[in-house]
């Protein structure tokens, strides 16, 4: 399994304007949904995703970040437009 500290830093190397880890963007591991959830914030808005099973280990061993990508960058889009 992987640590949220590498999903952490992978999501900052491929959005580097999203933030630093801990403060802007966290991630932890939702062991009743089985998933990886993903925390934004900025200002005083605040979202969260759930990235589907697996997503998250294809990115982080290097054979697909597509998926965790849209993820990432369709959350970001949406706290962009909050007012």
């Amino acid at each position: 399994m992987i640590s949220k500290e590498e999903l952490c830093k992978k999501i900052s190397e491929i959005y580097p304007d999203i933030g630093q880890c801990g403060i802007d963007v966290n991630v932890d591991y939702d062991a009743e949904q089985a998933r990886w959830v993903v925390d934004l914030k900025k200002d005083s808005h605040q979202l969260k995703t759930f990235l589907e099973d697996g997503d998250a280990e294809l990115c982080l061993s290097g054979k697909q970040c597509v998926s965790l990508g849209i993820e990432i960058a369709q959350l970001r889009d949406n706290i962009d437009r909050m007012p």
